[in-house]
Formats: C-alpha cells, structure tokens, sequence
C-alpha cells in the first residue's frame, strides 16, 4: 500500500499580497509568487493520485499563515483576514486570475492555520475568528481551519507568559483548535525555550490530558543552532546541550507535538545544495547523505523524547528553497533526507506511517482520503 503524506508545513502568497508582508525583502529570495502552481512543480515527484504508486502520494498540505502586517487592533487584522479569503478561494475551487490556483486544487488543502491575536485573549479572539468564520463563506472551509498561529519567535521576552496570552491558548482548547508554536533557538534566543516550558506549565497547570486543552504543534523543532555541526564539537556545546534540556522538558508536556521540518534554511551558511543547471553537479546521494549526519544529533533527540507518534513531517516550502537548490529540487531533497533519518533510527512501518500523515491527521482532525 503507498504511504499517504500530509506536508504539515507550507506557505502560500500570491504575488499581489507581497508587499503585506511583513519579512518582505525587495528583490530577496522569497520575493515572487509561490501559490498552488509553484507547489504543484515542487512536490511533483509524488504524485497525488495513490492508485499511480506503490509508494508516496501527496495526500495534501497544511497551510501555515505567512506572517502578513497586522497587529492586536482589530482596525490591522486586514491583510491576515484577506489571506483567510484567499486560502478559503483554494479550498473551494474557485480561483481569481493570477492568484495560481485552479478548481482541482481544492483536494490538496486538508487544513488552514491562519494568524491570529492570541495575546490579545479570548473575547480578541472570539471576535476575530467570527472574522474568519465569514471569510471562509462556507461550513466545509471553516472546518478547515483547524487551528492558529501567533509567530513567538520575534516577540520580546515575556509575551507568552502573559496571563492575556494563556487565557487565549486555553480558549483555543475549548473551541478545538490547535496552535503553532514559532520560536527561534538560534537567532531569538534560548531563552526563548525556556519562556515556552513555563507558558506551557502555566498552559496545562489544570488537566494537561483533558479533552480541551489545547494541542501546541512546534514548528522546526525550534529552530536549533545548526550552525555548529562538528562531531567533536557538537555534543558537548553550550547550545546543543540547552537546546536538548529544553526540548526535554517541552516533550513531557503529552498534547505537544513536533514538526521535522523547517532545516533547510537554518544549515550554515557554508552549504548550499547547487541548482539543477550547475555545470558540475556534486554527487546527490552523498549530500543528502552529509545533511542528515548533521542533523541526525538534533533529530536523534526529538525521537527519543516526543516519540515518533508525537513527530510530524512538514517541508516548510517555500522556505525550505533558501539553501535547497530551487523549487524543482528542493521538496523532493528534504523528503529523501527524512527517509535517510527515518532509516537511520530504523523506524517500523506504523512509526513511518505517523511521521509521513497520521500525526498530522489526527492532530488537525483530517478525515482519511
């Protein structure tokens, strides 16, 4: 039987919605359309249809919000409810010219994260997704939208020990919605881990496995310092060590998960994978294979404390392309190297099956094909 995959992790604009974006650099290297097409052409070596395969099919994506300008006022939750209608237009089929969607594409997208103003608390959020709900324009879409996301990553120190901010995540768990959480080790912090342990002590202090408390997905194993890679150096460095405690600590907590996702970008600036129309192309397989090694200590640690059924695979395209390749090789490159660590720790095929979709489904509440 194939193996369905759910991408957990992907960001889709349009274009004419670059300049609402707040990471936006003229002339950078996310700064074109990456819509439904250009993801179609990334993921294009598996396919969606599972009687083609006996082995991968693209069962669907996971849009994750792309951090447009907006802010706690609802006079700035503009540009984040226009994504919300653009992502609803995918999912019902019924495109606009030049947004680089069609009709068929409404099968791919199994659930949307939009942003939300969490810290701004629940009565914030109650008002704000009511919002979405009309955005959506249908009850199929809004079931869709299993989740939020706030990114923590950028935010000062003490935000997500805000009581405004616990009383949102909790009413996110009465409403049944999942949330993302975006934090950065190496460019934001660890202290930034460390504020996650305590917001999520604060968080479950009541009942941790009650049905509605909130499930926290964390997005690229929050992004560790990939900058260091050395065997001889690695497992006795300062950040590899406080990354691993914290880690730890935020796997004890049961309604957490982990997305393997988001490592592309974070590699030292010293490695690049080439583009296809390098004139000397190194050997594929032996790259892959020198990815993996550098990341197998910081993965090796996720799966010896979340378990495989609490890992969720996501290719956070298009990011992932910053040091990928390009968008025809990359996608493809980081499901190899996830095959390469899933053999590695040599995961069974129920554990496999969890990584590649059922984490994800049964995290997001999507129905099976």
């Amino acid at each position: 039987m194939p193996i369905p995959i759910i991408d957990s992790h992907i960001h889709l604009f349009a274009a004419s919605h670059l300049d609402s974006l707040a990471w936006r650099t003229p002339g950078g290297p996310l700064d074109s359309q990456h819509s439904v097409a250009e993801y179609r052409l990334a993921s294009a070596s598996v396919l969606t249809d599972p009687s083609t395969t006996d082995r991968f099919y693209l069962r669907g994506f996971i849009f994750l919000e792309t951090d447009r300008i907006s802010s706690l006022e609802p006079e700035n939750w503009s540009h984040a409810l226009d994504e919300v209608a653009f992502l609803s237009r995918i999912a019902r089929g019924e495109p606009i010219e030049g947004e680089g969607h069609q009709p068929a594409d409404r099968s791919l997208c199994v659930a949307i994260i939009p942003w939300a103003p969490v810290l701004a608390g629940p009565s914030a959020l109650q008002a704000y997704l009511s919002k979405v709900r009309e955005r959506t324009a249908t009850d199929e879409v809004w079931r869709k939208i299993r989740g939020v996301r706030y990114l923590l990553q950028d935010k000062p120190a003490g935000t997500m020990l805000k009581d405004q901010f616990i009383e949102g995540l909790r009413y996110l768990g009465r409403q049944g919605m999942t949330f993302d959480l975006g934090i950065d080790a190496r460019q934001g912090g660890l202290w930034q881990l460390d504020e996650a342990v305590k917001m999520l002590e604060k968080v479950y202090e009541k009942d941790v496995e009650a049905d509605e408390t909130v499930k926290v997905v964390i997005n690229h194993l929050c992004k560790p310092n990939l900058h260091i890679y050395h065997d001889s150096v690695l497992l006795d460095h300062p950040d590899f060590l406080a990354w691993k405690g914290h880690i730890t600590s935020l796997s004890r907590f049961p309604r957490t998960y982990m997305k393997l996702s988001g490592a592309f970008s974070e590699l030292h600036p010293d490695f690049k994978f080439p583009a296809s129309t390098s004139d000397s192309p190194p050997n594929e397989e032996q790259l892959l294979s020198l990815v993996a090694t550098r990341l197998q200590p910081w993965t090796d640690v996720v799966f010896d404390t979340f378990g495989a059924n609490r890992v969720m695979f996501g290719s956070d395209w298009p990011v992932c392309n910053v040091r990928g390749g390009g968008n025809q090789e990359t996608w493809l490159r980081w499901t190899k190297v996830v095959e390469n660590l899933l053999d590695r720790r040599k995961l069974d095929e129920a554990a496999r099956n969890a990584i590649w979709a059922g984490t994800a489904a049964k995290v997001y509440g999507i129905k099976p094909s």
